[in-house]
């Protein structure tokens, strides 16, 4: 009974295991959900606030911007890591831990109905060993009661001789069903002893053992996927290191002087300070008769005043004596707030009156002025006015920063416009000298579009250039005008280049198209192999990649290859070896460095 027992306890104890075991795969699935969920999370939030921009959008590109977008780059490839925790986990740990729980509970069944049945022949065998006593025991009193009868009937005297040997025949039956019953019980009792010896010390020991084997090998299956629980997260700890020093690396990268300067060169217009106001003389009307020393001042030498220094070109002169004309106050840009300069060429801040005194001047005049401070807010790159052809509705600076923007894009136009004559040409020469390829006369049509585009194209840029250089004489005079207004206080400042670089001499500046990479028309596809793409930078691998997909480059970690095609927002990047063989490879996994050469560095 106590072996019995044990079994059931064992049986108990079998099923306990495995429910720890689904326990704890639940533990896991859920977990795989908040890593998945916690991605999805990280995923929306940087796609929330990742910049909308349009190609041809002109927001300024602060530092502190460009380390915020950066952290949100890291921060999408730290949610692809946690993705990676979930991948892993639910194919390393959950997933074997539900295949493994299905095949212990067809184990544990198996070694159970085992051990029933050994018990049940054990049961079967008792019964018959019982039965076989219990008739032997029955026979041997039916034998004891006819030796009874047979003593009674022999010693009495009035008994016949029949009734005394029918006893006898009967008594002798008897003896002879109990000796057989008593073998029959002496073999089964023998049996059912062998069975239960074997049971108990053969049978029964090996399903335990059977057991007992079966829920260690459910404990080393719990070991190794606690230890795979913590791989899954330890594999990703480099790669999140990188993110996160990423992130540092963006922090560091803020440069707040930088910034100010993108300020001042974004608010920057071109216009003059407004000029010192006269002094107007009304007592000389009064006072006619009053000697020289009196403090008047002579008709004929009135005090003059320079146009050069007025404000804007006024209604006509401003007179010493008459009515008082209402002086125009200049618009109101961001750089009249910046008024005092440094040798190197960075302003500082001054704040006076005098914008708050221009305000007040256009609320009292009614007259539309160029933006005040309300407008400022409306975003860096917000105008007043129509948007003409010229930019004329623009300050200066502005201005010739506008048109040079302009005279760089069609440039780029124009080299792409010039790079399709030229495949185009070189497709008709191949047409020429095969013509099984195609018709060259068929090319014509394109060939003339190409042509008239680029003329067209020329013609905008010279009509651009003149625009440049009339914006660039008028600065060039202002500035004249400046500086030998301001003779007394003599700083020497350089002028800006279009490029934003500054330069003493205004004739060393060289306007001309930025170096452009070629890139491949569509016509270009048939001498792919002759004209092959340049590169735009190099990287190095950060993490290994096999490359086994259709189109990928395998590369191993720390190797060096050439950029070709920058990752276009689905985080792969076209690269090359020395070899010239190319393919995409992630963008995440290496460290990219773009450089107008990368073959010659």
């Amino acid at each position: 009974l106590s072996l019995k027992d044990q079994f059931d306890n064992l049986d108990k104890h079998t099923q306990w295991g495995i429910d720890f075991l689904e326990k704890y795969a639940k533990f896991v699935k859920e977990r795989i959900e908040i890593e998945q969920n916690y991605a999805k999370q990280l995923r929306n939030l940087v796609k929330k606030y990742c910049p909308k921009r349009s190609p041809k959008d002109e927001e300024p590109r602060f530092t502190s911007c460009i380390a915020f977008f950066n952290i949100l780059n890291e921060l999408n490839d730290y949610a692809g890591q946690r993705e990676v925790v979930a991948e892993e986990m639910g194919h390393r740990v959950y997933g074997e831990l539900m295949r493994y729980s299905h095949d212990l509970k067809t184990e544990r069944k198996m070694h159970l109905q085992e051990g029933r049945k050994a018990q049940q022949y054990l049961d079967m065998c008792w019964k018959q060993m019982d039965n076989s006593k219990k008739k032997f025991e029955r026979e041997c009193r039916e034998a004891e009661k006819a030796q009874q009868s047979y003593e009674r009937l022999d010693n009495d005297t009035n008994a016949t001789k029949a009734d005394v040997e029918k006893a006898k025949q009967q008594l002798n039956l008897r003896t002879h069903m109990a000796d057989e019953n008593k073998n029959e019980y002496a073999a089964q009792l023998q049996n059912f002893n062998g069975e239960q010896h074997k049971h108990y010390y053969i049978v029964i020991p090996q399903i335990y053992k059977q057991l007992q084997e079966m829920d260690e090998r459910r404990t080393i299956k719990l070991s190794e996927c606690y230890k795979g629980f913590a791989d899954s997260e330890r594999k990703v700890i480099p790669i999140i290191s990188k993110c996160l020093e990423g992130m540092i690396l963006a922090a560091k990268s803020v440069d707040e002087h930088r910034d100010s300067q993108l300020v001042i060169d974004c608010f920057k217009s071109g216009f003059e300070p407004p000029g010192d106001f006269p002094f107007e003389d009304y007592s000389q009307n009064i006072y006619r008769t009053i000697s020289d020393g009196t403090i008047s001042t002579p008709k004929q030498e009135g005090m003059r005043i320079d146009t050069k220094t007025t404000v804007g070109k006024a209604k006509g002169k401003l007179w010493l004596f008459g009515k008082k004309p209402k002086p125009q106050s200049p618009p109101l840009t961001p750089t009249s707030l910046y008024t005092s300069s440094t040798p190197n060429g960075s302003q500082y801040p001054i704040f006076s009156i005098e914008p708050v005194h221009y305000c007040m001047s256009d609320i009292k005049t009614g007259k539309p002025r160029i933006p005040s401070f309300r407008s400022l807010k409306r975003g860096y790159f917000c105008l007043q006015g129509p948007a003409l052809e010229d930019f004329s509705h623009l300050p200066p600076e502005q201005r010739r920063k506008k048109l040079q923007q302009r005279i760089d894009e069609l440039n780029r136009e124009l080299q792409k416009e010039t790079d399709q004559k030229d495949a185009l040409i070189k497709m008709k020469d191949v047409y020429e000298k095969n013509p099984q390829m195609g018709d060259p006369s068929s090319l014509q049509p394109k060939l003339t579009e190409t042509m008239s585009n680029m003329d067209r194209l020329r013609m905008e840029i010279h009509k651009n250039e003149a625009w440049l250089s009339e914006v660039e004489g008028k600065v060039a005079a202002r500035s004249d005008r400046r500086h030998s207004s301001d003779i007394n206080h003599l700083v020497t400042q350089g002028r800006e280049s279009p490029e934003g670089s500054y330069t003493d001499d205004a004739n060393q500046e060289v306007r001309g198209p930025p170096q452009q990479h070629a890139h491949p028309s569509e016509f270009d596809d048939e001498f792919e192999d002759d004209d092959p793409l340049p590169a735009i930078g190099h990287c190095k691998a950060i993490y290994p990649f096999d490359g086994h997909n259709e189109g990928t480059l395998a590369m191993k970690e720390g190797e060096v290859l050439y950029i070709i095609e920058e990752d276009k927002g689905d985080g792969w990047t076209r690269a090359r070896r020395h070899n010239g063989e190319e393919g995409y490879v992630p963008t995440s996994y290496i460290d990219v460095t773009l450089e107008k050469n990368s073959k010659g560095a």
